[in-house]
């Protein structure tokens, strides 16, 4: 029997998204579905959850729960990550509060930034973990990573395991259709190009039969920045740079040193950029779990209509040899981007089927969309220099390099933040001399 293993299965909600869609592809009739978690409840709801839709839509799927994560990877060969190490409490809480005692302000903290190295620095070491498992018990295993920050988690497992790993996320599917709700434009038969690194991956071409986009984009654009809405940081990126950017404005306000500033506080209300908006969405998500477990759960009735994840469609491809192209993110190797350092993951276009993942060449990115993404790419690298060597000063160093923090803090107050957020996560992250 074949088997997917999803790690941090306890995320019940996401593990529907895509283990659902899973049960919709034929190619996986017969699979067994592995689910692991560390928390026991929650891993026991996602089974039953799991169950309800497998009676409902492929009986023939085993779904199968793991408390023993080694003995929910032998023989898998997929494996799903979507864990969360930390948590809401105490890991998110201390990624927000200690830089803000420095004044150093962020929206959502998951990717770059000082919340993102720290991240990083917490979820490194329990990839590498599973890697060592899989290359004992599943070595020919995919690893599809879920997990941000995503691109230093997938750099360090390219970099430094043996576990074939692709990195996917959710803002290359529907970046420009949500670009042309926003602006009421028709996206039907609309022909795009993305490449970039992630969350910060770049619309660099938009045409319909032919014709370029961009210029009713951008006059419409400028008029909608004219009135306050949920996208103005990206569209003055756009305004500014040339390009829409893939991941959402909240995001991308604390990637570059223009927006949240303590000397023109009144960016914030400007380009209406929400603050500590990820501890708010955690606590929102909490509550409402609490209030929709049992309809989740229990519901033997429980409908699932595919959604727009790449995963089961990845599978799909590599089961049928039919090809799916994505937008997946894949160590920058032969300079995919020629003007993006090789050791960087860069976000590209990929095409799944039997022979595996292929990357697809882009070559240059117009410049100045390059060098904003260089900025965060050496951070990410730092970042995982720090995990690799165990070294505070690059832990520093990548602090001191990503833009935000460099545009707020001396760099006295950013190693003095980063001590204390060392001493606040303890036993969460490995010890650093």
């Amino acid at each position: 029997m074949s088997k997917i293993t999803f790690i941090g299965a306890g995320s019940t909600i996401f593990a529907k998204n895509v283990l659902g869609d899973c049960l919709m592809v034929p190619a996986l009739d017969g699979f067994e579905f592995a689910l692991h978690d560390i928390d026991e409840q929650r891993l026991k709801e996602s089974e039953a959850m799991l169950t309800n839709l497998r009676d409902r839509y492929n009986k023939t799927i085993s779904i199968k729960a793991y408390l023993n994560r080694r003995e929910a990877l032998i023989g898998a060969k997929y494996v799903i990550n979507a864990i969360q190490v930390g948590g809401y409490k105490p890991s998110t809480v201390i990624d927000f509060e200690i830089p803000k005692k420095y004044g150093l302000r962020q929206t959502i903290a998951d990717t770059i930034g000082i919340g993102g190295i720290f991240r990083s620095l917490r979820t490194i070491p329990v990839l590498w973990d599973f890697a060592k498992d899989i290359e004992e018990v599943c070595p020919n295993a995919l690893f599809l990573n879920y997990t941000n920050p995503m691109a230093t988690l997938t750099g360090a497992m390219l970099r430094y395991t043996n576990v074939k790993t692709v990195g996917l996320c959710h803002s290359v599917q529907v970046c420009s259709e949500h670009l042309f709700k926003a602006l009421g434009m028709n996206h039907e038969g609309v022909e795009e190009k993305i490449a970039g690194i992630n969350h910060m991956a770049w619309l660099l071409e938009i045409k319909r039969d032919g014709k370029d986009l961009y210029p009713e984009i951008k006059r419409r654009a400028r008029e909608k920045q004219q009135t306050k809405h949920d996208d103005m940081v990206r569209f003055e990126l756009l305004d500014k740079f040339g390009y829409y950017v893939t991941e959402s404005s909240e995001h991308n306000a604390e990637y570059h040193p223009y927006f949240i500033k303590r000397n023109y506080p009144e960016l914030i209300e400007k380009f209406n950029i929400p603050l500590d908006e990820y501890p708010r969405r955690c606590i929102e998500q909490i509550e409402r779990w609490d209030k929709m477990r049992d309809e989740i759960v229990n519901n033997e009735q429980l409908n699932h209509t595919r959604s727009h994840e790449y995963g089961s469609r990845i599978i799909e491809a590599i089961e049928t040899n039919v090809p799916f192209k994505f937008g997946g993110n894949i160590l920058n190797t032969g300079r995919l981007i020629s003007n993006l350092p090789e050791k960087a993951v860069v976000e590209v276009s990929c095409v799944a089927d039997r022979s595996g993942i292929n990357p697809c060449y882009v070559g240059d990115l117009p410049e100045q969309l390059a060098a904003l993404n260089r900025t965060n790419i050496n951070t990410q690298l730092l970042t995982i220099e720090a995990a690799v060597t165990k070294k505070r000063e690059h832990i520093y160093q990548a602090a001191m390099l990503d833009p935000h923090t460099a545009a707020e803090l001396s760099m006295n107050d950013i190693i003095a933040m980063c001590d204390d957020l060392i001493e606040a996560h303890g036993d969460w992250i490995p010890k650093f001399s």
